[in-house]
């Protein structure tokens, strides 16, 4: 049987230019989905909602944004990925103006619904494009750029957001504003000249026809483990991006604007440093070992774990003291997007990339990101009833409802252990899986020995 031919891997010319906007497309993706966990404490008051309603609205999103997300994966995978993020964006975006201009709370909950249908599009077709532009040994500092979106786009939000409402007196309007940079990106997704699949890869891409692409992607060890992995880390992160404004509000009885800000310093600002730094330092990792990326992953899930769990732990601390050591442990914790999601494309094949990141993002958001929101809102009222009925008092107050949501966000820390346990477990079947990637790829049944990762530069 005859060796694959091996090629340097070769970077797309227009690589930085379209990675530029995937960033500011995914910027506005996160900044247009945080606008209602900025503004939960008006839409509660308005229409007299519980947390568990409050949590539906996240949980009924991430649904949708899950199903819906595994055929335009598909999509992404046969068709122009271009097409179908540029519609998209324009689709989410439309719909976020929409959202302020609703009346009643199950309105709302639908139009978000159709929001998390347009943004289901762009994750999948965005890091499948990023696999063909950037070669194996960039991809870890091209995803930390991509996903700076997510860190900028909720300070962005945190730190905008209540001035918003508070300048326009409704908390309507930043729905209007939000949507009008999106609509205007869209046009120029659409322009984005697309490489060919694989174009990145250090072995030529077999021509074969690939049959039952969603068994051969789940037959991958490494790729089912990170999903539990995602799984538990997205629970962590929908629960703290859709509670920690209202808790900072009633525990700490800090007021809407300061506590957005607040909280765009624990999940924003740390954003910026750890994809930053996440991405060459797991680059690095990655070149000296095969597993280096996934090992780095879980020693940082081990100190969010910690810092996340002594901030709840602590009680009701001076707020600085609160925001900077649950901060350390976010800042550790976005390390697992250029860990997690470069190792995915080590080991699934170009051709299957986008439909194994719609898979990963249904486990993701059907799983984590949608029982996040609702476990917590759900946990929150009962802690809330808790203290009420330990209190001996027969009317429900703010103050029990702040211990009660407070309470309910020890599952953060509880699902970030949760995820380091499945990282080691990735870790271990990593480059197994990645050789045997490569030898798929080549359509033979040898790979490289010397260069099994595709690490030449």
């Amino acid at each position: 049987m005859t060796k694959p031919a091996i090629d340097a891997p070769v970077q797309a010319a227009n690589a930085w230019r379209v990675l530029f906007l995937l960033f500011l497309a995914n910027l506005f993706n996160f900044f247009d989905r945080t606008i209602p966990a900025i503004i939960t404490e008006p839409i509660r008051m308005e229409w007299h909602l519980s947390d568990f309603q409050l949590g539906i609205l996240g949980t009924a999103f991430t649904l949708v944004y899950a199903i819906a997300g595994l055929p335009l994966g598909r999509m992404a995978d046969t068709g122009s990925r271009k097409k179908l993020m540029g519609w998209g964006l324009a689709a989410w975006s439309g719909l976020t103006a929409v959202n302020g201009m609703v009346g009643s709370f199950w309105t709302f909950l639908l139009v978000r619904m159709g929001v998390g249908i347009g943004e289901a599009s762009y994750a999948p077709a965005a890091n499948s494009l990023i696999g063909d532009l950037f070669p194996a040994h960039r991809r870890s500092r091209a995803v930390g750029i991509f996903m700076l979106g997510l860190p900028l786009g909720l300070l962005l939000a945190f730190f905008t957001i209540g001035a918003m409402v508070k300048a326009f007196d409704s908390w309507r309007a930043p729905f209007f504003i939000a949507a009008v940079p999106g609509l205007i990106l869209a046009v120029f997704i659409f322009l984005i000249r697309e490489p060919a699949r694989g174009a990145a890869e250090s072995v030529r891409m077999s021509e074969e026809k690939i049959e039952k692409p969603l068994r051969r992607v789940l037959a991958v060890p490494t790729f089912c483990w990170l999903v539990l992995a995602g799984l538990t880390f997205n629970f962590a992160t929908y629960a703290c991006n859709s509670f920690m404004v209202p808790m900072l509000q009633r525990y700490f009885l800090l007021p809407l604007q300061e506590a957005a800000v607040a909280t765009g310093i624990i999940v924003g600002v740390t954003g910026l440093i750890g994809l930053t730094l996440g991405g060459l330092i797991a680059d690095k990792l990655h070149q000296r070992s095969p597993n280096g990326r996934l090992l780095f992953a879980a020693f940082s899930m081990l100190v969010a774990t910690l810092a996340t769990g002594y901030a709840l732990h602590a009680g009701r601390v001076e707020i600085g003291v609160f925001v900077a050591v649950f901060s350390i442990g976010w800042l550790f914790a976005y390390n697992f997007y250029t860990c997690v999601y470069t190792a995915i494309q080590d080991v699934v094949e170009p051709r299957l990339r986008a439909t194994a990141m719609a898979l990963f993002f249904a486990g993701l958001y059907l799983l984590g990101g949608g029982l996040g929101p609702v476990v917590v809102g759900g946990l929150s009222d009962h802690f809330a009833h808790a203290a009420m009925l330990e209190a001996g008092a027969g009317q429900m107050s703010e103050g029990f409802k702040a211990v009660g949501l407070h309470d309910a966000m020890y599952l953060i820390p509880v699902a970030l252990g949760l995820t380091l346990l499945f990282l080691l477990q990735a870790s271990r079947c990593f480059g197994r899986d990645a050789k045997r990637m490569t030898e798929r790829m080549a359509g033979t049944g040898v790979a490289d020995e010397s260069d099994p990762q595709g690490l030449r530069e």
